[in-house]
């Protein structure tokens, strides 16, 4: 078992190896988020695209380092370009990250979400409690996509989920939790109420796990480092906004500024964090 410290150092050189690297992350993600998750991953040192087009999904997501999925703002044409990306994507062995914005709300949607399951084949599922409750089957009421279940409701279901897939499953909110297939465990108290009210928070998180993906094959640990590093960002974030007597639209900025500029010390002495690996 790997040294608590031990383990936060190397959640650390994940993020210098983003940095380093400057991986290309291949997003087909939603309309309401494009243009910030876009400057999330440049903020974090990846480097971002978003092709959507079917005539050109395949070739995108063959250069590319990892795929990230979001069903957001679901177009027939998008679900078919998922499908055509994941293929290309699982040829080159690179991961494929599905964000199942929404699971739960409508019958289309849960429809879309069964066809990625089988289809896209995600190495990685990061959602809220009730996206992974429902992605699973579990009852979970859902108000449009936002989660009407805590995070830790959701464990059982998330447990299952990354056995399904034979991978790994974040379930996020207030306490993050990341699971795999061969029991690993981790949960994340980092973050603060703020993020959940900067439009595309949530899906920028999936983003940056493609981009901690693209450089650390193991997944289970590339999903922790992302979203640790995210929480931490959040936290910094808002103190500063709050310390200067500003709110969530400056918190946007200072989110990207935190994402660019944490240093080591920020991030170890900010984690708080357990984990049975």
């Amino acid at each position: 078992m790997t040294s608590p410290k031990t383990f936060a150092e190397n959640l650390w050189n994940d993020v210098v190896q983003v940095r380093a690297k400057t991986p290309l992350i291949h997003n087909i993600t939603n309309l309401v988020v494009m243009s910030y998750n876009a400057n999330v991953l440049l903020a974090l040192g990846a480097t971002p695209v978003m092709a959507h087009a079917r005539e050109e999904v395949a070739e995108m997501a063959s250069i590319a380092n990892a795929l990230v999925l979001n069903i957001g703002t679901l177009q027939p044409e998008w679900i078919e370009s998922m499908k055509l990306a994941a293929y290309a994507a699982h040829t080159r062995h690179i991961p494929v990250v599905l964000d199942p914005v929404g699971a739960g709300a409508t019958t289309y949607r849960n429809k879309v979400i069964h066809e990625l399951l089988l289809h896209a084949k995600p190495d990685i599922i990061r959602g809220n409690a009730s996206e992974i409750m429902s992605v699973t089957g579990t009852a979970a009421p859902t108000r449009g996509v936002e989660s009407t279940q805590p995070s830790g409701n959701a464990i059982h279901a998330a447990r299952k989920l990354a056995k399904d897939i034979k991978g790994t499953v974040c379930v996020s909110g207030a306490t993050d939790h990341i699971f795999d297939s061969t029991g690993r465990e981790a949960s994340l108290d980092n973050g603060h109420i703020w993020m959940t009210r900067i439009t595309g928070a949530g899906c920028s998180a999936s983003a940056m796990i493609g981009a901690f993906a693209a450089i650390q094959p193991d997944y289970w640990q590339a999903v922790t480092a992302a979203m640790a590093y995210m929480g931490i960002a959040g936290e910094l974030a808002a103190e500063t906004v709050i310390s200067q007597n500003l709110g969530v639209g400056s918190m946007q900025t200072a989110l990207l500024d935190k994402l660019q500029l944490m240093d080591k010390n920020e991030f170890l002495t900010r984690l708080k964090i357990s984990s049975n690996a």
